[in-house]
C-alpha cells in the first residue's frame, strides 16, 4: 500500500519537475502572453545604444567640449565693434573779451564785455573700431590645442559611459531571464509539495502516516508559496530596471550567449589591450595633455603682446554740443605690450597649472591600476562563474539520482516524508544555482570584455549606425559665425 501510495505521485512529481528543468527556456514564453516579436540581448542593447538617456547626456557633453575649439581660435582672430550714440545737450556760454580781467567785472569800459548764448544741441555719431592680435605669446595655439585634448577626454569618458550603458543592459537582460526562470522552478515546487501534501493526507486517512507527516508537508508547501512571492517580487524589481535601461518592456527574452569567443585567451594579454584601449586610460592620458598644455598657456602671460587697433569716427553736434559742428578722425596704431610684472598672479597661475599637470599624471597612474584590478577581477568572476556551472550541473544530476532514491527506499518505508522532502528542495536548489550560474557566466563575459576596454557597438556587432562624435567638431571648429547647432536648434 505504501509504495502504490508514493508511486503515482512521485511520477506527476517528476513530470512536473522535467518541465521545471527546461524553466530557463521558459523563461522567453511566460514573459509574452501575446505573439509580440523575440527580443534577443544584441537587439535589446541596440535599443539601449539609442535611447538610453545617460549615453545620450554623455554624446551632449561631447559636444559641448566641441565648441571649446572654436572659442579658443577666436584669439587670433579679428574683432571689431561699432559704438553709436544720440542725445540732447543743453549748453550757456559766457566768454569775456577786451580789457583785463578786473575791468570785465567792473564793466567800466565800453570796448570789453562778454560773450553769451544759450543753446540746444543733439550730439550723436558712430565710431568703428577693429583690432588684430599678431602675437600672444602662443596662448592661442595652446588654448586651441588644450581645448582638442578636452574633447578627446571627453569621447572617452562617453565611452566609459557606452560600455556602463552595454554592461547595465546585458545584466539587466540576464536578471530578467534568470528571475522568470526561478519564479517557474518555485512555482513548479508548489504543484509538486500541493501533491505531495495531498498524498500525505490521503495516507493519514487510512493510517499509513502520522500527523507529523501531514504537518512537515503543509509547512513545505508554506514555505514554498513564500519563496515563490519573494522570486516573483524579485522579477519585478529586474524587470523594472531593464525596462530603466533598455527603454522597453522586456517581451519574449531569448537566451543570452557569452563573449568569450571576443576576451583575448590569456589573462596577461587582457591587461596589455587594457593598458592602452580602455577609455578610463585614455581619458586619462588626455587630460594629462590639456594640464601640460594649460601650463604653456599660463607662461604666455609672461610674453609681449603685439596688436594693431583701428577706429574710424564720425561725430555731429560733438564740440561742446554746438549744433553744426562736426568731428570726423581715423587711426590705425601698432601696439606692443611687454609685461614686466602684474602683481604676482601670472606666476602664481604657472605653479598652480603644473601642480594640475603633476595631479593629472597620479591620476592617470591610478586609472591604470584600477583597470589592471579589475581585467583580474573579473576574469576570475567569469572563470568562477564557468566552474560554477560545471558544479551545478554536477549537483543537479546528483540530486536527481539522490531523489530517485529516496523516493524508492521511501516506497519500502526506509525513508520518511521529511527525507523526500528535503531531497526535493536540495534538488530545487540545486537548479536555481545552476540557472545563477548560467547567468552569472554571461554577464561576467560582458564585465570582461568592458574590464579591457572593448565593450561597444561595434565590438559586438549590434544591428545600429554608430554614433561618431568627429561629425559635430569638424562641423563648428573652424566656424567664424553662426547661431544654430549643427542639427538646426
Amino acid at each position: 500500500m505504501r509504495s502504490d501510495g508514493f508511486g503515482l505521485g512521485w511520477r506527476r512529481s517528476a513530470n512536473v519537475l522535467s518541465c521545471a528543468s527546461a524553466a530557463l527556456t521558459l523563461a522567453a514564453v511566460a514573459l509574452s502572453p501575446g505573439r509580440a516579436s523575440a527580443e534577443s540581448l544584441l537587439s535589446a542593447l541596440a535599443r539601449a545604444y539609442y535611447g538610453n538617456p545617460d549615453l545620450n547626456q554623455s554624446r551632449a557633453n561631447v559636444r559641448v567640449r566641441d565648441e571649446e575649439a572654436p572659442k579658443a581660435k577666436a584669439g587670433l582672430r579679428p574683432k571689431a565693434s561699432i559704438t553709436a550714440q544720440y542725445g540732447t545737450q543743453y549748453a550757456a556760454i559766457k566768454i569775456p573779451f577786451g580789457g583785463s580781467s578786473s575791468q570785465q567785472s567792473g564793466a567800466a569800459s565800453g570796448s570789453s564785455g562778454d560773450f553769451q548764448d544759450t543753446y540746444v544741441g543733439y550730439p550723436r555719431g558712430a565710431t568703428l573700431n577693429m583690432s588684430q592680435t599678431l602675437f600672444d605669446g602662443f596662448r592661442t595655439e595652446n588654448s586651441v590645442r588644450q581645448a582638442e585634448s578636452g574633447v578627446f577626454a571627453a569621447r572617452s569618458t562617453m565611452r566609459l559611459t557606452e560600455q556602463a550603458t552595454l554592461q547595465n543592459g546585458a545584466t539587466a537582460y540576464m536578471n530578467v531571464l534568470r528571475d522568470t526562470a526561478v519564479v517557474s522552478l518555485r512555482k513548479n515546487n508548489i504543484s509538486v509539495l500541493e501533491e505531495q501534501l495531498k498524498q500525505s493526507r490521503d495516507r493519514f486517512q487510512v493510517g499509513e502516516v502520522t500527523r507529523t507527516d501531514v504537518a512537515q508537508a503543509e509547512a513545505s508547501v508554506a514555505l514554498a508559496r513564500s519563496e515563490f512571492y519573494a522570486a516573483q517580487a524579485q522579477l519585478k524589481n529586474s524587470m523594472a530596471n531593464y525596462r530603466q535601461i533598455i527603454g522597453a518592456e522586456p517581451k519574449r527574452l531569448e537566451p543570452g550567449r557569452s563573449l568569450e569567443p571576443l576576451l583575448p585567451k590569456s589573462l596577461e594579454q587582457a591587461i596589455a589591450i587594457a593598458l592602452v584601449e580602455h577609455p578610463g586610460v585614455t581619458a586619462a592620458f588626455h587630460q594629462v595633455d590639456a594640464a601640460a598644455l594649460a601650463v604653456k598657456v599660463a607662461e604666455s602671460a609672461l610674453a609681449p603682446n603685439l596688436s594693431v587697433n583701428g577706429q574710424v569716427s564720425n561725430q555731429y553736434d560733438s564740440f561742446l554740443g554746438l549744433p553744426g559742428s562736426k568731428q570726423f578722425t581715423a587711426s590705425a596704431i601698432a601696439q606692443l605690450n611687454v609685461p614686466l610684472y602684474q602683481g604676482g598672479s601670472e606666476y602664481a597661475s604657472i605653479r598652480q597649472a603644473k601642480e594640475q599637470l603633476g595631479q593629472a599624471r597620479l591620476n592617470a597612474d591610478v586609472q591604470r591600476e584600477s583597470v589592471r584590478a579589475s581585467v583580474v577581477s573579473s576574469y576570475g568572476l567569469l572563470d568562477t562563474a564557468k566552474a560554477s556551472i560545471i558544479s551545478g550541473q554536477a549537483a543537479v544530476k546528483a540530486a536527481e539520482t539522490a531523489l530517485a532514491g529516496v523516493r524508492e527506499e521511501a516506497k519500502v518505508g526506509q525513508r520518511t516524508t521529511l527525507d523526500v522532502l528535503n531531497a526535493q528542495q536540495s534538488l530545487l536548489n540545486a537548479r536555481v544555482n545552476l540557472v545563477t550560474s548560467q547567468r552569472d557566466r554571461v554577464v561576467a563575459s560582458y564585465a570582461a570584455l568592458g574590464s579591457i576596454g572593448r565593450l561597444s557597438a561595434q565590438e559586438l556587432d549590434l544591428a545600429v549606425a554608430l554614433y561618431d562624435p568627429s561629425v559635430h567638431l569638424n562641423q563648428v571648429h573652424d566656424l567664424w559665425f553662426g547661431l544654430d547647432t549643427p542639427d538646426g536648434r
